[in-house]
């Protein structure tokens, strides 16, 4: 669908020809004297509307506007949550076949934010899965205009929103997609279509060059099923080349049966969601392809399946990591920091300013957060706080989880370096605590995202998060390298008309 920005007031809006046109009226809204207004001062005086988070007004064929629906939604504080919220809460009408085009505008002017958060709303609100559907209806809403006072004060973060909707729904489809539409070869089509976007290369390691970087947890898991596995690498280069990259690594399951240690029958289907960090890496290189941000960024997708056929790795086996540690695998199951931690050691040759990896690794984090906030583990606490902070920018948020070492002593084994498993007490957090071994010194986080990747139930799909989360993170890192970047330029250049004080290694030259 396509997003458009034009200044609107509501008048304006009104006027406009469109199938929908939703007004935010915030709680502090002060209505004039046109014709929507005067609706809104009517509708409220009789209390049929409110201005609170989610109350909504339906008017139809109204003759003060040229839609022929309008609808008053409750924003609240204006603020970029309760934006979201009210704009969700046009789900039902936005997938439906009437609404093709729309206008939506407030009665009070938005902050950037919230525009991006309006924008990202009517697209989730929006959002249908058609894919492997044979009569499925697509959908039908193609164009959104946002109207604002101002397009100058929001242009940023409304590009920014629109870059986002293209992202997470790259996510969303192919975390949506069943595992025999989505294996580790057509995975790594989806990442060789990203590399027709400006600064995006794509490479792709097969089962050899898997074989020959030594690999051997990633392969251990891959060798039960008849899907070869991938090794998807993806590089953004949009800053300067001596600018360390991020690198993010995002698990790339693409079912996952448990192996020889089985899982339960039920549910198993949402097991196809068991690539949603690979999907989340995905999504953000999508978003840096239409953003175009100054920034390094660095992609690596371990992609396999975890299937449980007679060549299929058994508890008790033990492997060698491409670290050169070995690994007694205890649970099957507990496969994807197998294939992470393969992949966070290749992710090292880029001397990463910092590394972050993204997986749906235990059912412990869902039990701990629930399916609200991602779990966050870090080595450093100002990588954390970043983290964090863009969580809760991007209304993607995390919460920061422990890492004493006193965790890892279920790891250990007495036939292998460590296990893979240190037993269901505080689960999510000995995974973290497995991953660790294998990042050296480089600054390291982690997102379990078992709990926010997909919904279950009759809103069963995938959400496409952290995408949100990561891509603000980036785009701070990229905005603070820009204004040191600045700061040293302004350093070296001297103030105009004064000659720099010569050095004593510059005066020793000059005699020499």
């Amino acid at each position: 669908m396509n997003f458009d920005l034009k200044k609107l007031d509501l008048e304006a809006a009104a006027a406009e020809k469109c199938d929908l046109l939703a007004v935010l009226v915030t709680e502090s809204a002060k209505p004039g004297k046109d014709s929507v207004s005067q609706l809104i001062a009517q509708a409220t005086k009789q209390g049929d509307f409110s201005a609170k988070v989610g109350k909504l007004l339906q008017s139809y064929g109204s003759a003060a506007v040229s839609a022929r629906r309008l609808v008053l939604l409750g924003a609240g504080d204006g603020s970029a949550r309760a934006v979201r919220q009210a704009a969700l809460s046009l789900s039902a009408l936005l997938k439906g076949p009437q609404v093709k085009r729309m206008v939506v505008t407030s009665v009070s002017a938005l902050e950037g934010a919230a525009v991006s958060a309006l924008v990202q709303a009517v697209a989730e609100a929006s959002y249908v899965y058609t894919t492997t559907k044979s009569k499925a209806e697509p959908r039908a809403l193609s164009r959104c205009v946002v109207g604002v006072p101002d397009v100058a004060k929001v242009r940023s973060e409304f590009d920014t929103g629109v870059a986002l909707v293209a992202g997470v729904e790259f996510a969303r489809e192919w975390g949506n997609r069943p595992a025999n539409h989505a294996t580790p070869s057509m995975l790594a089509d989806a990442a060789k279509s990203l590399a027709k976007q400006p600064r995006i290369q794509c490479k792709i390691h097969g089962p050899a060059e898997v074989a020959k970087l030594g690999m051997g947890a990633f392969m251990a898991v891959a060798q039960g099923t008849e899907q070869p596995l991938r090794f998807i690498e993806l590089h953004y280069r949009g800053g300067a080349k001596d600018q360390p990259a991020i690198a993010l690594v995002g698990k790339g399951i693409t079912f996952d049966t448990g192996g020889i240690s089985i899982k339960p029958a039920g549910e198993m289907d949402e097991m196809k969601f068991d690539m949603c960090g690979a999907a989340s890496v995905l999504g953000v290189f999508k978003a840096l392809g239409e953003l175009q941000p100054a920034i390094n960024v660095v992609g690596l997708i371990p992609a396999c399946e975890n299937m449980p056929d007679g060549r299929a790795v058994k508890p008790g086996d033990v492997v060698t990591s491409m670290s050169g540690q070995t690994i007694e695998i205890l649970n099957t199951d507990a496969e994807g920091r197998l294939v992470l931690c393969d992949a966070l050691t290749y992710a090292a040759r880029f001397k990463p300013a910092a590394v972050i990896d993204i997986a749906t690794l235990t059912g412990a984090c869902v039990i701990a957060l629930g399916g609200v906030r991602s779990g966050l583990y870090a080595n450093r606490d100002d990588l954390a706080t970043a983290l964090e902070k863009a969580g809760e920018v991007s209304l993607d948020p995390c919460w920061r989880m422990p890492l004493d070492d006193e965790y890892a002593e279920g790891l250990k084994s007495n036939f292998a370096d460590m296990g893979n498993v240190a037993g269901r007490a505080g689960g999510s957090i000995t995974a973290a605590k497995f991953l660790q071994k294998f990042v050296a010194d480089m600054p390291w986080a982690h997102l379990d995202i078992a709990g926010t990747a997909w919904k279950g139930g009759a809103a069963k799909g995938s959400t496409g998060r952290p995408v949100g989360l990561l891509m603000r993170y980036l785009l701070t890192q990229a905005s603070l390298s820009a204004v040191a970047k600045r700061a040293a330029a302004t350093r070296a250049t001297p103030a105009r008309g004064k000659t720099p004080k010569p050095t004593k290694a510059g005066a020793a030259a000059k005699q020499a």
